[in-house]
């Protein structure tokens, strides 16, 4: 009777035009069958921002930790045009 547990990445999908969401389930699976399964989302933004007074500061998202397949679609998604549109978006916000 041998459990383990198995994590894959079930969806990535772009929303919005710079969020990458990432869906991510952990299988619990004995003797070849699952028996237990659950989802984690998060979502990935392409820099955080701050504001100090009247100055922003936008620092690019780290996504080394991500999965190869999730840097991939973050990096084709966020070219230099979306990075500059979402710092004009956060900006643009009431804070």
């Amino acid at each position: 009777m041998a459990i383990t547990k198995e994590i894959v990445i079930e969806k990535i999908e772009v929303v919005g035009g710079w969020n990458v969401q990432v869906a991510t389930d952990t299988k619990i699976i004995e003797d070849s069958q699952e028996i237990g399964r659950s989802r984690h989302r998060h979502v990935l933004q392409p820099c955080t921002s701050s504001k100090d007074g009247d100055t922003w500061t936008h620092t690019d998202t780290d996504i080394s930790a991500e999965a190869t397949e999730v840097q991939a679609v973050a990096n084709a998604v966020w070219t230099d045009t979306v990075k500059a549109n979402y710092k004009t978006f956060v900006e643009s916000q009431e804070v």
